[in-house]
C-alpha cells in the first residue's frame, strides 16, 4: 500500500516506524517485550502505544546490558531528535574510541528492535516515556551525572539577569530572553569559545566545577556567594535553580568532560577469568561423584521421612528446629540441609499430606523415581532445579515484613533465578574446557548484562554516573551467581568448579570437540566411573543439541529439555559407580558395602541394619533393635539367615547367626493390642517378670487372666515401655494376627511440583506471533483504510481509530450493495464482550439479520450479526 508507494519519508511517530517494519521485524519486537502481546494489540498504534507505557517501558529498560543502557541515556540528554554523529560524540567522547564506535551501531539496532528508538540515523528520538525516566531532574538526577541544559536552567530566570550574563561573557545584548538563551548556548558548545572563557576564570573557582563535572551537578550557596562563586554565576557557568541551590549546566560539564556523557563507557562485556584449569576427566569424574551424592542425600532425607516427616508450621514451611534436625540427620549444614529439601520439593518429591495434622512426607512420585536408572533420577533433580524459581539461599532471611524465611515455606520465590542460574552455566560453557571460572568476574559480568537489577532501582532513580557495573553492592543477581556456583558443585553439575560434559548437554548444548575425541581414545580417568573404558561412553551427536545457540540465554521448550536431559543422562551413566549385590559381613555384627547397592538389597539392608558410617564405603550395624525391626516387617528367622547368606562374600559370622536366633526365639512372645492396651503371654511366669519390674510401673499394668495383663498406655507407648524393658513383643490386630508394618508406608495424596513463578509474559512461541502480527496487520488496515467521504465531508482521509457510525438502515442497504458489486467494506464492530473493533469485509450475502463475509482483519470467513455492527463505510477507489 502507500507504505512501499513513499518508502523515502520519514516516520513522525513511533505508529508509523513500526508500520514500516517487516513481519521478521515486528516478531522480534514482540519476542523481546512480551508483554505488548497480552492481550494481542488492535493495531499498530495500539502496539506503539502500549510500547510507550511507563510499566513497559522500565521494564524493557531493565534488561537492557549496560553499553545499551548508556546509549539511551546519552540519547536521553542529546538534543531531540539527536543525529548519530551527536550521540557518538556523547559516548566516545572528542578524543573518540573505536571500542565505541564499533559497539554503538549494535546498541542503537537493540534499541530500534525494542521500540525505544525510532527515526532514522539523522534524526534519533529515544520514547517519550523513556527520555523522562532517563532525563536529569533535581529529583532523579541522570544517571550520566549531568545537569539540565542552560535553557532548562533559565526558565525562572528574570530577563535582566539573563542579559548581564551574556553582557559578562562579551556577547552582544539582545532584546529578549530567548535570543540571549540561544546566544548562552552557542557560546558553551562551542569548544574553542569556551576554551578561552575558561582561561579567564581563577585556578580556584575551575576547582568548583570540577567537584561538580561528573555528579552530581547541583552545589549549594550562601546568600552572599565567595568571589570564586561570583565569578562562575556572573559568567553563566553556574545557574541557580532554587534559593541556596546552584547547578551546572549540561553544556558546560560536557565541554569540561571532553564531549564525554558518561565517566566510564563500557562497549565491551567484562571477560569472565579462569581460577583455575583441571583435566577434563577429572572435572567429568568429580562431577559423577557429586551426582551420586546428591542421589545417596535425596534418598537419605526422604527415608527419615518415610513414616511421616516434621510437621508443618502454621505460616508454612518448615520450623528452624526441624531443619536443624533434618542437617544433624544428613550430617551437612542448615543451609546445605535446605538446599536438599528444597531440591526434593522442586522435584516434586516431597509435599504436605494434606491432613489436619499436617506433615511432610514423600510422595507417591518418589517411589516411581527411585526405579529409575540413577541417571535419569539426576536429571530429574538437575531438570527441576535449573528450572525452579524457589531460592534455598534465602532461607534463614528476613522478608519485607521482618519474618525468617522458612525451607518450603512461602517467600522463596524469585523470578529472576532460573535465568542467573542458566546464565551463569552458560558463562562456565564459554571458559575453555575443564576451567572454573573466578566468582568475582562472573558478578561483574552479570552486572553488566543486567545493570539495573544490580543496582536494584528503576531506571533513572540512581545518582552520580554509571560506572563498570563494579560496586560493593551484594545484590540479588551477584547472589544468585554465588549460590548457582556452589549449588551446581553439590549437585553434580560442575566438577571442581567447572562444568561437566553432563552439565553441558543439560543445558542443550553439544558436546565439546575435545571430548569427542577423548572418548574414542583416552583412557579412564580413576574414580567412580572406572568400571568402564572411556571408549564405551556414548558422545553427545549433533541432534542431542536440542537448541540453537541463540536459545541459550533463554529457558528450554519442554520437548527441548526433555532431549537435553536425555542426552545428559547418556553422557553420566558410564560415569556412575555400578551397583553392588554384595557386602562383607564381619565377626563384630558389621557389614560393609564397598558401594553403592542394589535397589532390593540397600532396601533390606536398610531395615535388618542400622547405618554406622557412610564414606566410600557404608558399614552397617546389626543390633537387636535393627533385626527385630525386620522381624516386625514380616521377615522369618530363616528368611534372615538366607538373604544373608547370599548376599554376603564371607561366611555369616556366628554371632549374627546367634543375635537373629536369639532375637527371633523372643518375638512375638508377647502381644500388645488395644484395651486401652493389653498385653497377653501363654507365659504366665514372663508376665509375673514384667509385672515385678520397677520400670513397668508407669504403664499401669494389672493382670486380668492368667496370660493377659491390661494397661493404662496405648499400645505403641506399651510396646515401646515393653522394648526398653529388654523384651521384644510384637502388636497384634483385633483379629489376633501379628501386625507388619513396613517402613515405606506412609505417602502424601499425589501432588504436583511447584510451578516456577514466571518473571513476566512468557515469550510467545512462533505460532502465537504469527497468529498476532497476522491479526495487527490486519486491524492496522482496517483502522488506517481510506474511505469515500460522505455527502458534505470534505475529505474522509485515513480512519480516525474512531468506529464508523451509521444508522440501521443505510448499514443493511450499504451491505447488500457492497454483496451485489463484491466490494469490501469497513465496519465498526462490538462483540458479545463489549470490546469495539474495526475490520474491513467483504460481503458474500445477508440474510436472517446476519451478514457473511471474508473478514480481511481475521483472515476467513465469518458472520455478524447486523444489529452489532456500529456503522459502515466504503473504502476508497484504490483499495481492494
Amino acid at each position: 500500500m502507500s507504505t512501499e508507494e513513499k518508502p523515502a519519508a520519514a516516520p513522525r511517530s513511533l505508529a508509523e516506524a513500526l508500520r514500516g517494519r517487516d513481519d521478521a521485524e515486528l516478531a522480534a519486537l514482540l519476542r523481546s517485550r512480551p508483554d505488548l502481546v497480552t492481550p494481542v494489540p488492535t493495531d499498530l498504534t495500539q502496539l506503539a502505544t502500549r510500547a510507550g507505557t511507563r510499566a513497559s517501558v522500565v521494564r524493557a529498560l531493565d534488561r537492557l546490558d549496560l553499553f545499551t543502557l548508556q546509549t539511551a541515556q546519552a540519547l536521553a540528554v542529546a538534543a531531540d531528535p539527536a543525529p548519530y554523529d551527536e550521540l557518538l560524540g556523547l559516548l566516545a567522547g572528542d578524543e573518540g574510541d573505536r571500542a565505541v564506535s564499533a559497539a554503538l551501531p549494535g546498541a542503537v539496532r537493540t534499541l530500534r528492535e525494542q521500540a525505544l528508538v525510532w527515526g532514522d540515523d539523522d534524526r534519533l528520538r529515544l520514547v517519550r516515556t523513556a527520555r523522562e525516566l532517563l532525563s536529569p531532574s533535581p529529583q532523579h538526577p541522570s544517571p550520566t551525572g549531568l545537569g539540565p541544559t542552560v535553557r532548562e536552567a533559565t526558565a525562572g530566570m528574570s530577563p535582566g539577569r539573563i542579559q548581564e550574563i551574556v553582557t559578562t561573557v562579551g556577547l552582544p545584548s539582545t532584546h529578549d530572553s530567548v535570543s540571549a538563551v540561544a546566544a548562552l548556548t552557542g557560546l558553551f558548545t562551542d569548544r574553542e569559545r569556551m576554551a578561552e572563557l575558561l582561561a579567564e576564570v581563577p585556578f580556584e573557582s575551575l576547582e568548583v566545577l570540577e567537584r561538580l563535572v561528573w555528579g552530581p551537578p547541583y552545589g549549594q550557596v550562601t546568600a552572599d556567594p565567595a568571589t570564586r562563586l561570583r565569578r562562575l554565576l556572573d559568567r553563566g557557568l553556574l545557574l541557580p535553580t532554587a534559593p541556596g541551590t546552584v547547578v551546572l549546566p549540561r553544556e558546560v560539564a560536557l565541554h569540561l568532560r571532553g564531549g564525554r556523557a558518561h565517566r566510564t563507557v563500557e562497549p565491551v562485556p567484562p571477560p569472565v577469568g579462569a581460577a583455575a584449569t583441571h583435566p577434563p576427566q577429572v572435572v567429568d569424574a568429580t562431577a559423577a561423584g557429586q551426582a551420586y551424592t546428591a542421589l545417596a542425600t535425596v534418598e537419605e532425607l526422604l527415608k527419615d521421612w518415610d513414616e511421616g516427616g516434621p510437621a508443618v508450621l502454621r505460616s508454612g514451611g518448615l520450623s528452624l528446629r526441624d531443619l536443624k534436625r533434618t542437617a544433624v540427620a544428613l550430617d551437612v549444614t542448615e543451609p546445605v540441609a535446605a538446599f536438599w529439601v528444597e531440591l526434593a520439593y522442586a522435584a516434586g518429591l516431597l509435599a504436605s499430606d494434606g491432613e489436619a495434622d499436617e506433615r511432610y512426607a514423600a510422595t507417591p512420585a518418589y517411589d516411581t523415581w527411585r526405579e529409575r536408572p540413577a541417571a535419569e533420577r539426576w536429571t530429574t533433580l538437575a531438570a527441576a532445579w535449573l528450572t525452579a524459581t524457589r531460592t534455598p539461599g534465602l532461607v534463614g532471611g528476613r522478608d519485607a515484613k521482618d519474618h525468617t524465611l522458612s525451607a518450603l515455606g512461602p517467600g522463596l520465590d524469585r523470578s529472576a533465578a532460573p535465568e542467573v542460574r542458566r546464565r551463569v552455566l552458560t558463562l562456565l560453557a564459554g571458559l575453555p574446557e575443564g576451567a572454573a571460572p573466578d566468582a568475582g568476574s562472573v558478578s561483574e559480568r552479570l552486572r553488566w548484562e543486567r545493570p539495573l537489577r544490580a543496582t536494584g532501582g528503576a531506571a533513572g532513580s540512581g545518582s552520580g554516573s554509571t560506572g563498570s557495573g563494579s560496586g560493593g553492592g551484594d545484590d540479588l543477581r551477584s547472589r544468585l551467581a554465588r549460590w548457582t556456583l556452589t549449588e551446581a558443585e553439590m549437585l553434580g553439575v560442575t566438577g571442581r568448579g567447572a562444568l561437566s560434559a553432563h552439565g553441558r548437554a543439560l543445558l542443550g548444548m553439544p558436546a565439546p570437540k575435545a571430548h569427542a575425541e577423548r572418548t574414542d581414545r583416552s583412557p579412564e580417568p580413576t574414580g567412580p566411573g572406572d568400571r568402564l573404558p572411556v571408549h564405551h561412553r556414548p558422545a553427545v551427536p549433533p541432534q542431542d543439541s536440542p537448541a540453537p545457540p541463540s536459545r541459550l540465554l533463554t529457558a528450554l521448550t519442554p520437548a527441548e529439555q526433555a532431549a537435553a536431559s536425555a542426552a545428559a543422562a547418556r553422557l553420566l551413566a558410564p560415569q556412575l559407580p555400578e551397583p553392588l549385590d554384595h557386602v562383607l559381613l564381619q565377626a563384630d555384627l558389621t557389614a560393609v558395602a564397598p558401594g553403592p547397592l542394589q535397589r532390593p538389597l540397600a532396601d533390606m539392608l536398610g531395615v535388618l541394619a542400622d547405618v554406622e558410617s557412610k564414606g566410600g564405603a557404608t558399614v552397617y550395624r546389626f543390633t537387636p533393635g535393627s533385626v527385630r525391626r525386620a522381624l516386625d516387617a514380616g521377615r522369618a528367622a530363616t528368611d534372615l539367615h538366607a538373604f544373608l547368606a547370599a548376599h554376603s562374600r564371607t561366611p555369616v559370622p556366628q554371632p549374627l547367626t546367634y543375635l537373629i536366633d536369639d532375637v527371633a526365639r523372643r518375638h512375638g512372645h508377647l502381644r500388645v493390642g488395644a484395651a486401652s492396651a493389653y498385653v497377653r503371654c501363654d507365659d504366665d511366669a514372663m508376665l509375673n517378670e514384667i509385672l515385678a519390674d520397677k520400670r513397668a510401673a508407669g504403664l499401669g499394668l494389672r493382670r486380668l487372666a492368667p496370660t493377659v495383663l491390661a494397661a493404662q498406655a496405648d499400645p505403641a507407648g506399651l510396646l515401646e515401655g515393653l522394648r526398653q524393658m529388654g523384651f521384644a513383643p510384637a502388636a497384634e490386630s483385633a483379629e489376633g494376627d501379628v501386625l507388619i508394618t513396613r517402613t515405606d508406608a506412609r505417602r502424601t495424596p499425589p501432588r504436583t511440583a511447584p510451578e516456577p513463578v514466571p518473571e513476566g509474559p512468557p515469550v510467545p512461541d512462533d505460532t502465537l506471533l504469527a497468529a498476532a502480527i497476522r491479526a495487527v496487520r490486519a486491524g492496522d488496515l482496517a483502522s488506517t483504510a481510506p474511505r469515500k467521504a460522505k455527502a458534505g465531508e470534505a475529505d474522509a482521509g485515513a480512519g480516525s481509530g474512531e468506529l464508523p457510525r451509521t444508522g440501521s438502515a443505510e448499514t443493511l442497504a450499504t451491505v447488500q450493495a457492497a454483496v451485489l458489486t463484491g466490494e469490501s467494506l469497513w465496519i465498526g464492530y462490538v462483540n458479545a464482550e463489549g470490546a469495539a473493533s474495526q475490520r474491513v469485509i467483504a460481503p458474500v450475502r445477508v440474510e436472517g439479520g446476519f451478514v457473511t463475509a471474508y473478514d480481511h482483519t481475521a483472515d476467513e470467513v465469518r458472520t455478524y450479526p447486523l444489529h452489532r455492527i456500529t456503522g459502515v463505510a466504503e473504502l476508497a477507489d484504490d483499495e481492494n
